[in-house]
């Protein structure tokens, strides 16, 4: 396998478990939203006011592509990388996909506090992250290898399951460090 790549809603804990994988194989950890906020030195929020979502969504494809190109990355995408088709097939052809699943009262509780995505910033957060677990659910499932529910684990047992995983599938998987 050529990479890593988490995708799941947001709070479901890619960039954490991301990082710690990266860590235990030796490999690059990237974000793709903060990879996007690097090179344009705005934030997804000011990007989202400014360009839109189908603008932002743009960005979001071309940063996967340039991401996923290489091998030895552990990826953690935004949570709404999997709305287009062309991205779903780029990360299935790229990598090794796990979706972090999160229920809507776990997602809820690790983002009420947050201010920095633009798509709870508006209505009810409950109802809205509703509505995208019924609208993503079934992308993420259709574009994952493996699917593996976050619950109240700690990242460390989640890393560990999902290398574990992975070691079942790859013989030539490097050992933990």
């Amino acid at each position: 396998m050529r990479n890593i790549i988490l995708i799941g809603p947001m709070g479901a804990g890619k960039t954490t478990i991301g990082r710690l994988l990266a860590n235990r194989l030796g490999w690059t950890f990237a974000d793709s939203d903060r990879e996007i906020e690097k090179r344009t030195g705005a934030s997804i929020p000011l990007i989202f006011e400014i360009e839109g979502e189908s603008g932002f969504r743009q960005r979001e494809h071309d940063m996967l592509a340039e991401l996923t190109a290489g091998k030895g990355v552990v990826l953690a995408t935004g949570g709404g990388a999997v709305l287009r088709p062309e991205n779903r097939q780029l990360l299935r052809d790229n990598g090794w996909v796990v979706y972090l699943y999160t229920p809507v009262e776990r997602q809820f509780e690790r983002t009420q506090h947050d201010t920095q995505r633009p798509l709870l910033q508006k209505g009810d957060r409950r109802a809205t992250l509703e509505r995208l677990m019924t609208e993503r659910d079934p992308l993420y499932r259709e574009t994952a290898h493996l699917v593996i529910e976050t619950g109240g684990q700690a990242p460390r047992t989640m890393a560990d399951r999902i290398l574990a995983a992975w070691r079942q599938l790859d013989g030539n998987a490097p050992e933990r460090r």
